[in-house]
């Protein structure tokens, strides 16, 4: 049994459909899983279009019942919840984490990085601390009151996050 203290801080990206948000998620999450942390990713899809099963299977069919489903392995356990969970009841469910890498969720009060590629929205300003952007953007269009960073530099963004997470 390890004493290791885990950090338990939490940062949010948001962008648009096909800004990448997903690509560097996955890249900022193996870099700090090579480190030794232990990541929890929570990723938002307000048109209820993941799926986590294939029809016919049993935990599909489970499901299907309208029942909350746990599918426990020797290596996994996957949740099927019936109704949407807040952050914290999510936080709760993952126990100890170093960080929790959360995709979408724009209400959540959580420093966020907000993804362009090729052009930007302002609709994202209000909501955003940092802008992850690549040579498609110009820069200058960005407010002063947000943080420039490069959309492909996962370091850099790393280093955003320990300085900028919330604690949760």
């Amino acid at each position: 049994m390890s004493n290791k203290k885990y950090k338990k801080l939490a940062v949010a990206f948001s962008g648009p459909s096909n800004s990448g948000k997903t690509t560097l998620i996955v890249k900022v999450s193996n870099i700090l899983q090579d480190r030794g942390n232990k990541v929890c990713i929570v990723k938002h899809d307000p048109k209820d279009k993941a799926r986590f099963d294939t029809p016919g299977k049993d935990s599909d069919k489970f499901s299907q019942t309208g029942a909350n489903v746990a599918v426990v392995s020797p290596n996994r356990t996957t949740l099927f919840k019936q109704e949407s969970s807040s952050i914290d009841e999510l936080i709760e469910l993952f126990g100890d984490f170093d960080y929790l890498l959360v995709e979408g969720l724009k209400t959540l009060p959580l420093p966020r990085i907000s993804i362009f590629r090729n052009s930007l929205d302002e609709k994202y300003f209000d909501v955003t601390d940092a802008i992850a952007f690549d040579k498609t953007i110009n820069s200058d269009d960005i407010p002063s009151n947000i943080d420039k960073l490069d959309l492909n530099n996962p370091e850099e963004i790393i280093q955003w996050v320990e300085k900028n997470s919330k604690r949760v």
